[in-house]
């Protein structure tokens, strides 16, 4: 069994994490943080955990993180890298649900995440985890970058077609929709309910913290720069993500094998036949992403990418790396169907 803990189990990540490691085969949960709620049992907070998970939230000083084969951080920006160092001496592989270990330039992170990286050295170290793309490379990982929800929905839909070559990486675009769980679980005015219901916005329309890690990510696809422009959006529902990503065919291209092709292994990704419109619905609950494309006129082509924001996103993507980075079978824990209605 694989004793794992989780540093910050009170959030939405933290609980989707508790409730894919309850009932994983091979993952014994053996310790949740949490300096505010220690002592609580997880139950008491999480009624949905009542009867699968046992614990309490253990304070982060006394929890004996060293002893566990595994640890997810679940926290804000800025906690899992000044633990890391230490957790890693100890023989602990980590896994970083948040983008301390995301973006290998650490003066792009350190610009755009507004302070100072504690532990530069262990940047180039970290593995970016996103399965399709690094597989072999997590396998062997002491420490992995989760990919951020927006990036996992917009790499998957560009990726086949940028390491083909068939698209002008001078025009890449992605539009894209979350669910209101993608702010996490705080008070803030903005993502109240009465704010949100019954609303539609876009936000840092002049720049996202993805944008950088997203960039990243394409220009290890095609080898070079490319011009890429991100706009997020909030949309008054709980769960999904869903990109709509427009690009320019550089060239002609069988689109529908492209893609097929590439992903035919992947048991996370389903390719649907041109011309769907996959629906965030489709995936909630799911570690799954649905790929679909259209081409409405000349060279263009528009790519629709949808996932659970939590699940693929998130703590769902957090399991796949793990299952990978202990020989399990990729898909252990991660085998449930789409919640419908």
């Amino acid at each position: 069994m694989i004793r794992v803990g989780i540093v910050g189990g009170t959030g939405y990540t933290g609980v989707e994490l508790l409730r894919l490691l309850a009932r994983h085969p091979q993952a014994e949960l053996t310790v949740i943080t949490s300096r505010k709620e220690a002592g609580m049992p997880v139950a008491n907070m999480f009624a949905n955990l009542r009867g699968r998970v046992k614990l309490a939230f253990a304070d982060p000083e006394q929890a004996g993180l060293e002893k566990c084969d595994v640890v997810f951080f679940a926290t804000p920006n800025g906690v899992a890298m000044q633990q890391v160092p230490a957790l890693l001496r100890a023989g602990v592989r980590v896994i970083d649900l948040a983008a301390d270990f995301r973006i290998q330039d650490v003066a792009v992170w350190e610009k755009w995440y507004g302070m100072t990286h504690a532990c530069p050295e262990l940047v180039a170290e970290a593995v970016y985890g996103l399965p399709e793309m690094n597989r072999e490379v997590i396998k062997t990982a002491r420490l992995v970058a989760n990919p951020g929800c927006y990036p996992t929905a917009v790499q998957l839909g560009f990726l086949p077609l940028l390491e083909a070559g068939v698209v002008d990486t001078r025009f890449l675009v992605a539009d894209c929709k979350s669910g209101v769980s993608g702010a996490g679980r705080k008070a803030e005015t903005h993502i109240l309910f009465s704010e949100t219901a019954d609303n539609f916005k876009a936000y840092a329309a002049s720049g996202h913290r993805h944008w950088p890690e997203i960039r990243q990510g394409l220009e290890r696809m095609t080898g070079s720069g490319v011009d890429f422009t991100f706009v997020p959006h909030l949309i008054p529902q709980i769960r999904g993500i869903h990109a709509t990503l427009y690009m320019k065919l550089s060239e002609a291209a069988d689109v529908q094998t492209l893609f097929e092709s590439y992903y035919r292994d992947e048991p996370f990704v389903d390719v649907m036949p041109a011309k769907s419109h996959p629906e965030t619905r489709s995936v909630r609950g799911a570690n799954l992403c649905r790929i679909s494309w259209h081409h409405p006129q000349d060279n263009t082509l528009v790519v629709l990418s949808v996932i659970d924001n939590l699940v693929k996103g998130a703590a769902g993507q957090a399991v796949q790396n793990m299952n990978l980075m202990f020989g399990l079978t990729e898909t252990m824990g991660l085998e449930d169907i789409g919640l419908l209605p």
